[in-house]
């Protein structure tokens, strides 16, 4: 069965644990998810079934949409609610220093992803380094942020909205806002609202092709060349420009690419019913 939808994983347990009661739910075998969200946090999960796993680094699924609160004056290894080690009691800021220091979180920003993240240092997991007690350094990353909302200030949480790019990390940007107060900060809750035009729908099945921006190309010759997998000839497509295309018939889906003189499969009979 090939199916893709959106499903709202609960904070408390992982991705991988999640997927598993998804497939016990829907008795299949073969699945996927895309986006992983830590324990720590619940929301949009994008679930694929059979075939349509290999359609993920295609799919539009950035920006990124998410409802974070920030507890200011918490000091967090972790910078979210599972190692507080300490917390400073302070006095409420002002709506006006609130709404500056918000303004101010728009447009490229560079910072440090949380050591307790699912980067690679050499070959190794950062939080399992973390958890660990190994010393170690991370590499700076570039987001950009195309929104911030404060949503509630209720002292000393702070509910915002944020959407980024992909690959962004909310508890950095969580510990960011709290250090130009001038103080730690750590997030007690966080939930993906949305990766783009996915949002949680109970679970309804949805239609990969109006996920993929990728121009469709019209085959000129023998469609079973492209059901069997044959070598294409770029002369045999009505769009010769280089790109990357999608090919649609009755059942199927391929995604081809034109580079120069050369066209290669990127996917091919990928059914759609």
């Amino acid at each position: 069965m090939n199916r893709l939808f959106v499903a709202n994983k609960p904070k408390g347990i992982s991705s991988n644990f999640f997927l598993k009661k998804i497939k016990r739910k829907y008795g299949v075998k073969k699945a996927g998810f895309s986006g992983t969200l830590d324990p720590f946090a619940s929301g949009v999960l994008i679930i694929a079934f059979g075939q349509f796993p290999k359609l993920f680094r295609f799919l539009d699924i950035a920006p990124k949409r998410y409802r974070a609160t920030l507890w200011i004056g918490a000091y967090s290894e972790t910078l979210d609610t599972e190692k507080i080690s300490k917390v400073k009691t302070l006095a409420p800021f002002s709506q006006q220093s609130i709404d500056m220091i918000a303004k101010s979180f728009k447009g490229d920003i560079e910072y440090l992803p949380p050591k307790y993240c699912a980067k690679k240092v050499d070959g190794k997991r950062a939080y399992d380094l973390a958890r660990d007690g190994k010393e170690f350094e991370l590499k700076k990353i570039k987001s950009t942020i195309f929104d911030f909302k404060i949503i509630h200030y209720f002292h000393p949480f702070l509910t915002f909205e944020i959407s980024i790019s992909e690959g962004g990390y909310i508890r950095s940007i969580g510990d960011l806002f709290a250090r130009k107060l001038g103080f730690d900060g750590a997030l007690s809750s966080l939930q993906r609202l949305s990766e783009s035009a996915f949002v949680f729908e109970d679970e309804k099945a949805l239609n990969p092709l109006e996920f993929l921006s990728m121009q469709e190309n019209r085959y000129l010759g023998d469609i079973s060349d492209i059901e069997l997998g044959r070598k294409l000839q770029k002369s045999s497509f009505e769009n010769q420009e280089n790109g990357i295309y999608k090919f649609v018939d009755d059942k199927y889906l391929a995604l081809i690419e034109i580079k120069d003189d050369e066209v290669k499969y990127l996917l091919n009979k990928v059914k759609l019913c």
